[in-house]
């Protein structure tokens, strides 16, 4: 089976083509180097507005995408809204996510304390909320990955034919417990 994962860049700039998207690309290569299953990426690229981020956000998970991971618009400016995007339409909230992507990036930088990224659930899809430079998505997602294909495995809970992300051990080893 393969498996769906949407791949979202919040930009004004990018969405009107005057800056190329950085984040979208990272978040493409990292999965292909950490991922054993077959995926496929359904991407999009929106401007820093509230209503179209949480409108793509649903229409990846109602793609059928069982993670769905955003980069950019993460910050304190004005138009930084990907966190309101997200809690608006997920209907369980993860910020533990949020919590150890902050504290693995400030190990590296004192301004990650302005970051914002949250995590959470929208219909049976993993929303996960990243930075937007390449460097800085790489070590939330070392950081968070190891959970990702477990915290999928509890979402689709009961569901035939779930999706099952498994990793490739020499890059990330995925946590599940032992049964």
């Amino acid at each position: 089976m393969t498996v769906r994962i949407g791949i979202l860049t919040v930009s004004d700039r990018a969405s009107r083509g005057e800056y190329a998207d950085e984040g979208g690309p990272a978040i493409r290569a990292y999965l292909a180097e950490v991922l054993e299953s077959a995926w496929e990426a359904q991407e999009r690229i929106v401007p820093d507005d509230l209503a179209t981020i949480a409108g793509a956000i649903q229409d990846l998970a109602d793609a059928g995408c069982c993670l769905v991971v955003t980069t950019g618009g993460t910050g304190p400016a004005p138009r930084d809204v990907t966190p309101e995007a997200t809690e608006r339409v997920c209907t369980k909230l993860l910020p533990g996510f949020g919590e150890l992507m902050r504290k693995v990036s400030l190990e590296k930088v004192p301004t990650a304390i302005l970051s914002r990224q949250t995590a959470g659930v929208c219909g049976r899809a993993l929303v996960v909320n990243l930075p937007g430079r390449p460097k800085s998505i790489r070590e939330c997602l070392d950081a968070v990955f190891p959970a990702i294909p477990y915290c999928i495995d509890l979402i689709h809970t009961g569901v035939a034919d779930a999706p099952r992300l498994e990793t490739k051990p020499e890059r990330i080893v995925a946590f599940r417990p032992k049964a």
